[in-house]
């Protein structure tokens, strides 16, 4: 704005202030560079570092952060608080899924390393609850923005509860808890108007990344398809931060979780998952419990990273930084068990909204490590839901221990027990509920010997940013390169202030050097002609989705939807049906309107669709069907929805099929570029091109009874059809060109 612009604001400002405008302007805080203010504390005291918790450490290895710190206690309990309850009216819906399940381990392996019974004891089953959740939006915000999952699990042990409250990203932004505060205001709406919700595509967050090096290498898995999975039954868990675990001889171990999804982890588009936000925000949810209420239930199988205690400085990086992962061609991942959801909620607020997980909840056998963010989240977590929910908020319902409970904490608001006796303290004359020995089951302290001065500082390797960031993009796809690079760079343009955008395409320059001159060229940066820092070229196993595809080929609970207007194929539709829902996946018959669609037999007659065109999208499933049915496909050609409908799958790299007449209608009302169709007089045989699997002739005999086959090329239609979808996308398309040339 001119000067002259900026004069005749100010004086139409002053001519127009109000009364009240005056009185509030009292209580004006400048917190710009102009006004000279410096960090201070609530109570006045100057701040020199509100980026290090004051802990143990010999400035090369980290010990205990210390509980004294005020500084950084102030912030945190701050932060915790700083929300109040929602209105019941005009209020958001609250935020989150979650669904009761079970924990069991296949044998006794895991003794070696732990004496928890959780871990050890093959003969248990362990109730569980697991909370998905977004990070950065509001409560009701949609499911499919680009954000962390919370994968929180509790586990009702027969010691007590377990939670492992992690993510589906192995690492996080920051490496020291008192910079929670700062990430979290940075990627919440904007302070001055409240923009934008549930999306990280705004100056202040990505200016605070760039001022922030170490949030270098989550940047990457953010921006990655990982920020978008298609579904939380197809996501990794973690526990993020480093534990440790104890013996039944004493020894410790440190020690990362892992749950590594039975169907692969697999995500979303991008222009698919915006469009969900409006067509179905609560798409995650539903697709959840329709899982589970159709006893497909999801499964993941437990591992650990295991770290021998005395062997933790021999990385390149400090095992207790939470910003890096532990590579597993260097530590791999042992698996011990199984972690199985099969039953919803009953009540959506009692469950999902009041459970409560913190990190500070371990049983006898694991324990915590000097991991500088655990040390501060063992701290908050339970500060937050003291806020949340009230001191006895582990005594709800769904946060109560299965196992008995006895203490002599006592009232607060919310107390739910009548405690019946004289005593209300230890010791007593009585000796009544007396302290558990260790050798009896009681927690064990791992005795550690610390060392070291009391200062605000971190490890050396602590200050090394940008080697894992590109170990993970050097170890993605190329396909999800592209989709890396697309999505960094719509965020960047979504950043108005120039100094923003053109300081991060020169800090991606750090990282990767044609990464950082595409992003550039893409948002109006600066375009780097030389790495900031070599490429050290490495890559590492299992940072791409694609080396966690399914170890069995698979199109259980995919949804597919199969196109249908009046005179369609009735055997075809009712053989695919019978096969698909065979195969566990979900059928689901889309036509020109909700209810009966009469088949070109009159003598079968009609079948209700489940749903319209205008009212179920492509991006609600994840293949299409076109059946034969002249009458039928000429219908469909004849309807724009239907077309789009095609075209838009196509465009989001789903697998497509047709039969009969239905290759017609893709060929030349749909009109896919670079595809090839099954021709005419080729009789039954299947073409499959791009993930367009097709026939001309579909019999019984060729399809309907064949078991499916997950090769190509091998089978009938079915068989290429579900071997196509058992890929979950078909990225050649998008690599090659091809979605490029389609209007959707």
């Amino acid at each position: 704005m001119s000067s002259i612009a900026q004069t005749a604001k100010n004086a139409f400002t002053t001519m127009t202030q109000t009364e009240k405008v005056a009185q509030l302007s009292n209580n004006f805080t400048v917190n710009t560079e102009a006004s000279g203010a410096h960090l201070t504390t609530d109570h006045g005291t100057a701040v020199a570092d509100t980026d290090n918790w004051l802990r143990v450490t010999d400035g090369t290895k980290h010990g205990p952060s210390l509980l004294e710190d005020q500084i950084a206690r102030e912030k945190i309990h701050r932060f915790d608080h700083e929300r109040i309850p929602e209105r019941v009216v005009h209020a958001r819906q609250a935020l989150g899924a979650a669904a009761h399940g079970y924990f069991k381990v296949y044998d006794n392996s895991a003794s070696k390393y732990s004496y928890a019974g959780v871990l050890t004891d093959p003969s248990r089953t362990t109730p569980v609850f697991l909370r998905f959740s977004t990070v950065a939006g509001s409560a009701g915000s949609a499911d499919t923005v680009r954000d962390v999952r919370g994968f929180a699990v509790k586990f009702y042990t027969q010691e007590g509860n377990w939670d492992i409250v992690g993510n589906d990203i192995p690492v996080f932004f920051i490496q020291d808890a008192i910079k929670f505060p700062d990430l979290i205001h940075a990627v919440k709406p904007e302070p001055h108007n409240g923009v934008p919700q549930a999306q990280s595509a705004h100056n202040n967050f990505w200016d605070f990344a760039f001022q922030q090096p170490e949030t270098s290498h989550m940047l990457m898995w953010t921006m990655s398809d990982r920020g978008i999975p298609r579904s939380y039954r197809m996501v990794q868990g973690f526990g993020v931060n480093t534990f440790t675990t104890v013996n039944a001889e004493g020894k410790r171990f440190f020690v990362k979780f892992h749950f590594v999804p039975e169907l692969g982890v697999h995500s979303l588009m991008w222009d698919e998952a915006l469009k969900i936000c409006g067509q179905d925000p609560d798409f995650h949810r539903k697709d959840l419990n329709e899982a589970i209420d159709n006893g497909a239930y999801p499964k993941w199988k437990f591992g650990m990273q295991i770290i021998p205690e005395g062997e933790e400085d021999k990385f390149e990086f400090d095992i207790l930084d939470a910003t890096k992962v532990w590579p597993e061609e260097l530590v791999p991942v042992e698996f011990f068990g199984e972690l199985v959801l099969n039953r919803t909620v009953d009540e959506y607020f009692p469950e999902t909204e009041q459970v409560a997980f913190c990190t500070s909840h371990v049983v006898p056998g694991i324990g915590f490590s000097d991991d500088p963010l655990l040390q501060g989240r063992n701290f908050s977590y339970f500060d937050t839901q003291i806020t949340r929910l009230g001191i006895n908020w582990q005594e709800l319902p769904i946060n109560r221990p299965v196992c008995p409970v006895m203490n002599f904490n006592r009232d607060g608001q919310g107390q739910h027990r009548i405690h019946k006796g004289t005593v209300n303290y230890w010791p007593n004359r009585l000796q009544a509920a007396p302290p558990k020995p260790v050798a009896q089951g009681g927690y064990y302290d791992y005795p550690q010997k610390v060392g070291g001065l009391k200062q605000r500082a971190r490890g050396a390797k602590f200050n090394e940013y940008f080697n894992q960031a590109q170990l993970f993009y050097n170890s993605l796809a190329p396909i999800e390169k592209m989709h890396l690079i697309k999505a960094i760079s719509f965020e960047l343009d979504h950043c108005d202030d120039p100094q923003v955008y053109i300081s991060m395409t020169k800090r991606l320059a750090e990282i990767d050097l044609d990464l950082a001159q595409q992003v550039a060229e893409n948002v109006g940066g600066e375009k780097p002609s030389q790495a900031a820092r070599q490429n050290h070229g490495k890559k590492s196993k299992n940072l791409s989705q694609f080396d966690l595809m399914p170890e069995n080929p698979t199109i259980e609970t995919r949804r597919i939807a199969i196109l249908v207007a009046d005179g369609f194929d009735f055997s075809f539709v009712e053989a695919m049906r019978a096969s698909i829902l065979g195969a566990k996946a979900l059928p689901f018959l889309i036509g020109p309107r909700r209810g009966s669609i009469a088949s070109s037999d009159s003598k079968l007659g009609s079948l209700p669709a489940d749903h319209h065109f205008e009212g179920m999208r492509s991006t609600m499933f994840d293949a299409v069907i076109i059946p034969p049915g002249e009458k039928h496909v000429n219908t469909l050609a004849k309807n724009g929805r239907a077309i789009h409908w095609v075209r838009e799958a196509f465009g989001h790299c789903k697998t497509i099929g047709a039969a009969g007449e239905g290759v017609w209608f893709l060929r030349t009302a749909v009109n896919l570029p670079g595809v090839d169709f099954a021709n005419n007089g080729s009789g039954d045989a299947v073409t499959s091109s791009y993930g367009v699997v097709t026939t001309e002739k579909y019999s019984f005999t060729s399809s309907a009874l064949e078991p499916i086959k997950f090769a190509t090329g091998n089978g009938g239609f079915l068989s290429n059809f579900a071997t196509e979808l058992s890929k979950h996308r078909c990225w050649a398309r998008e690599l090659d060109g091809l979605t490029e040339q389609v209007a959707y």
